[in-house]
C-alpha cells in the first residue's frame, strides 16, 4: 500500500502534489513475462489508485524504452489511460493528470517545483542514468515553465544498489542532481534486491517478476 512508504512524504507535504508508490502485492502471480505480470497486477493497481487518487480520471504512462527522452503533457485528457511512445519520462503543469512509471530495480525519479507548480516522473535505470534523463527533464522544465533547479524537490525511489548490482546509479543520480543545482534532494536509500517482501527485483527474480508503480499528480 502507498501509505507505508515514507520516502514519498516530502512530495505529499508540498500541498499541491499527491504521490504514490505501489510496492509488491501479496498473492499475485508475477513469475511470468512482463506483460502477463502487468496484466495480473492491473486490477489490484486500479483498485489502489482509485482509492488513493479518487479525483483522477486519466493515467499517463511512458512506454519506457530505456532511453532519456521525456514527453510533455500539455492538455488534459478524458481518456482513462494514455501511453506516451518512445519516452522514459513525463512532465506536466496540468492538474488532475496522473503520471505513472513502472520499475523493478530501476529508479523512479519524482520532481516537483513549488514555485511554478510543475511536476515530472522519470524512469532512470542504468541506461537512463547514463543518458542523464534527470538533466533532460530539468532542462525541459526550465525552458517550458521557467523552473529554477534550486527550487526543485527531487525524490529517488527504491532501486537496486551494490553489492547486488555492479553499478550504483542511485549515487550517480545524486551527483547529477547536485550538478544541476537541485536544492532539495531525497534518496529513499532502499535496495529492491534485499527485501522481496516489499519490492520486486528483476535481477534477483531472474527477469520474471512484477513491477512497482510510481505515481505523481498535480492538484
Amino acid at each position: 500500500m502507498t501509505e507505508v512508504f515514507s520516502f514519498i512524504e516530502p512530495l505529499s507535504n508540498l500541498g499541491f502534489t499527491k504521490a504514490g508508490w505501489l510496492g509488491r502485492q501479496a498473492g499475485i502471480e508475477v513469475a511470468v513475462e512482463r506483460e502477463q505480470a502487468l496484466e495480473n497486477l492491473a486490477p489490484h493497481h486500479d483498485r489502489l489508485i482509485a482509492d488513493k487518487f479518487p479525483e483522477i480520471q486519466t493515467r499517463h504512462h511512458a512506454e519506457q524504452v530505456h532511453g532519456n527522452q521525456v514527453a510533455v503533457i500539455t492538455q488534459a485528457s478524458d481518456e482513462k489511460y494514455v501511453m506516451h511512445s518512445g519516452v522514459d519520462g513525463l512532465i506536466t503543469q496540468i492538474k488532475g493528470q496522473l503520471l505513472g512509471i513502472y520499475v523493478a530495480d530501476c529508479a523512479a525519479i519524482y520532481l516537483a517545483d513549488p514555485v511554478t507548480k510543475s511536476i515530472a516522473l522519470l524512469h532512470s535505470g542504468k541506461k537512463g542514468t547514463e543518458g542523464n534523463i534527470l538533466g533532460v527533464a530539468v532542462a525541459k522544465m526550465t525552458s517550458l515553465y521557467g523552473v529554477d533547479p534550486a527550487d526543485l524537490l527531487c525524490v529517488v525511489s527504491p532501486c537496486i544498489r551494490p553489492p547486488d548490482y555492479e553499478i550504483d546509479f542511485a549515487a550517480t543520480i545524486a551527483v547529477q542532481a547536485t550538478a544541476l543545482g537541485i536544492g532539495n534532494f531525497h534518496d529513499s536509500c532502499e535496495n529492491t534486491a534485499t527485501d522481496l517482501g516489499m519490492h520486486y527485483s528483476y535481477r534477483i527474480e531472474q527477469g520474471k517478476t512484477g513491477r512497482m508503480l510510481a505515481l505523481l499528480a498535480l492538484y
